[in-house]
């Protein structure tokens, strides 16, 4: 397997989220708690519930939002704990809302395998990424793996078989040389199955683990890696950067400037440890 896809699709245009003018919060003492280390800023309803996540001062957009879902998904999948390298590009391109997080956005990382792993976000349009309109996709090469939310299928891969004529410009017909289904070796068999978008079985996972003290089926590292994988494509984003990441370290080794994007300065007095 060489590359694993995402999509979040959401056409939001033409208004989003909305426009909605500052104002004076209802209550400015509980506005200030709101904000919590953030920078003071005015009152605005889109920072209050739910919206809050198209402001970085609070999340990290749908990266952050749906993103970890994804790459906790698809590292488990690969079985792999981080990436070495990731890079970005996107922004506000079509949305007139007063959002700061991009409405089209693609973020893409290397994980060891080598094996790309691709995030893209469009959010004016809502057309299906792939063949079968999954969130995730893992095209291999006896297979398409679509995981879907609540189910997943494989669908085996059609080989061509032998190498790759050369064609001369007299015979480059544009057919394949081989009838697609047939194969020189047998394929993977095609395989479906169902799960569950009910988070009880979460919930009830941690609570025999309090009671066990057992590894949680997500515990806080499983948590963190797939967070810390979205966290840094949104510096890559920043900085417009390609960057190398040391995961053991928590460090980038090539860019000194996106370093400094891996902590901030809390809003007085709030202060962490």
């Amino acid at each position: 397997m060489t590359v694993a896809k995402v999509w979040h699709l959401q056409n939001e245009w033409p208004i989003g989220i909305g426009n909605l003018p500052d104002e004076n919060p209802p209550n400015e003492a509980e506005w200030d708690q709101w904000l919590g280390p953030a920078p003071k800023v005015p009152y605005n309803k889109n920072r209050t519930y739910y919206k809050f996540r198209w402001f970085y001062d609070y999340s990290g957009g749908q990266l952050t939002n749906f993103g970890v879902h994804y790459m906790d998904m698809l590292r488990w999948c690969l079985g792999q704990d981080a990436p070495g390298a990731v890079t970005a590009l996107g922004g506000k391109y079509v949305l007139k809302d007063n959002r700061e997080i991009p409405d089209t956005l693609e973020v893409l990382w290397e994980f060891p395998g080598p094996t790309l792993v691709v995030f893209s976000q469009y959010n004016a349009n809502s057309a299906g990424g792939n063949v079968d309109t999954a969130e995730m996709e893992l095209p291999g090469t006896e297979g398409t793996m679509y995981l879907h939310i609540g189910h997943w299928e494989v669908v085996r891969e059609q080989h061509r078989g032998g190498e790759v004529a050369a064609k001369t410009p007299l015979d480059r017909g544009g057919g394949q040389d081989r009838p697609r289904g047939t194969s020189p070796r047998p394929a993977i068999e095609p395989r479906t199955a169902k799960g569950s978008l009910d988070t009880a079985f979460h919930t009830r996972n941690f609570l025999d683990c309090v009671k066990s003290r057992g590894k949680c089926n997500a515990d806080i590292l499983t948590g963190y890696l797939s967070t810390s994988a979205t966290l840094i494509g949104n510096i890559a984003l920043k900085t417009k950067s390609y960057l190398e990441w040391d995961a053991h370290a928590e460090r980038f080794t090539n860019n000194e400037a996106a370093n400094r994007l891996l902590s901030y300065k809390y809003r007085a007095p709030y202060k962490l440890g």
